[in-house]
């Protein structure tokens, strides 16, 4: 599922891919074909990529191939003998994200089966040969990275809310008193989503609160109170 939702490739070659069958182009009508990403010549990374699945004996998943192309010194890696390989650091000046992207998307276009029935291990299939050898180049879709913001200082982002950390903290602290009286789990009585726009927008009415995502009346009337003394007490500090 993670693989489809981050797809940088056509979707419907991802979905048939996943039952096995390949498509000789793309479909032209989801979104990755109707807003297409930027794609450059990924010959050389897919190569790096490919031999690295062989290279560690076609044992292993995703994680762990990144892992000993980007030159992880973790203990696993060690134990394996995966540091003397000559795959071992070539990826280094690329991210987890970057290589985890690319590898997706050997798997959508064919070059590699991901198991899953057998702790989803990567192996090659004949037709990543030709592209291993030199013989075809493979031009893929450049990742679309999310960027990390820099917050200012008391202040935190959840979703599209940019909220007050601290007020965020008080109101957890009411939502897991009432949960513990309730005796259900937090979530039950509200989402971090809706504590992060209390958080943001600190509505001091009962209206202001009924407008906040997730708050309906009949939780407004249950819990509402609790919150907005809450939120009132730390407006007017």
């Amino acid at each position: 599922m993670v693989g489809f939702a981050e797809a940088q490739s056509c979707r419907r070659r991802v979905l048939l891919g996943y039952f096995g069958e390949r498509l000789g182009e793309d479909c032209g009508n989801c979104d990755i074909c109707l807003n297409p990403p930027e794609r450059y010549d990924a010959t050389v990374d897919a190569q790096k990529a490919l031999s690295c699945v062989y290279r560690t004996g076609q044992r292993f998943g995703i994680g762990h191939v990144v892992d000993v192309l980007r030159g992880a010194r973790s203990e696993r890696i060690r134990e394996l003998g995966h540091a003397r390989l000559s795959t071992y650091g070539i990826g280094s000046g690329r991210s987890a994200e970057e290589w985890t992207g690319l590898i997706r998307q050997l798997i959508h276009h064919g070059y590699l089966v991901q198991d899953v029935a057998r702790y989803s291990v990567l192996t090659l299939i004949e037709a990543a040969r030709p592209l291993l050898r030199g013989e075809e180049h493979l031009e893929l879709a450049r990742p679309r990275l999310r960027v990390k913001v820099q917050q200012k200082k008391g202040r935190a982002k959840l979703g599209d809310f940019d909220y007050d950390e601290v007020l965020f903290e008080r109101l957890r602290a009411v939502r897991r008193r009432l949960a513990d009286a309730e005796g259900v789990p937090p979530f039950a009585i509200f989402a971090d989503a809706a504590l992060a726009e209390m958080a943001a927008v600190m509505p001091t009415s009962e209206a202001a609160l009924l407008a906040v995502s997730g708050v309906g009346r009949h939780k407004l009337r249950r819990f509402g109170s609790e919150f907005l003394d809450e939120i009132v007490s730390f407006v007017g500090r």
